[in-house]
């Protein structure tokens, strides 16, 4: 399966230490599936810190990673409260990080359209079933996360 990174930089290694923390899934290497969100985020990346918009390509051998039989993967099919939850909690600078040990989480992106949504159910203006309903509405992209070093040898640069 082919996934891309956008960034500001081509990618020829992956070094979690250049990852941010406080992100959907948490502190990890994140690609889609979904060339054209890649390149939005390139964009948007050099536009925030310089440089050019970069897409890497990679190759994710999904088969034999959930074959593996040592990885931890999780799969959020759509945003639900779990995912919410799961979302809200890898978002939250409070409590310790990372809040889960999944080696891989695929799932959808919550977007900053998504952020005003969790703020909401926050701040008590809406509630988890709200909150949900409210992300069925949205346009949905898929992320794909990688947080081991196990997990990143399935992926290939192309």
């Amino acid at each position: 399966m082919k996934l891309y990174h956008g960034s500001n930089i081509a990618i020829e290694r992956i070094d979690f230490a250049r990852c941010k923390p406080y992100k959907d899934f948490g502190q990890g290497f994140y690609l889609t599936e979904i060339e054209e969100q890649a390149v939005q985020m390139a964009r948007r990346t050099a536009a925030i810190y310089g440089g050019e918009p970069v897409v890497t390509a990679f190759e994710f051998d999904e088969a034999a990673a959930l074959a593996d039989g040592i990885l931890a993967v999780k799969r959020f099919s759509e945003p639900n409260e779990e995912w919410a939850l799961f979302v809200m909690a890898n978002r939250s600078r409070e409590g310790e990080h990372p809040v889960h040990s999944y080696d891989i989480v695929i799932g959808p992106v919550a977007d900053d359209t998504i952020a005003t949504l969790f703020r909401n159910f926050d701040d008590g203006i809406i509630d988890l079933p709200m909150l949900v309903a409210g992300l069925r509405y949205k346009k949905i992209s898929s992320q794909y996360f990688f947080h081991s070093a196990r997990a990143i040898q399935y992926l290939t640069v192309l």
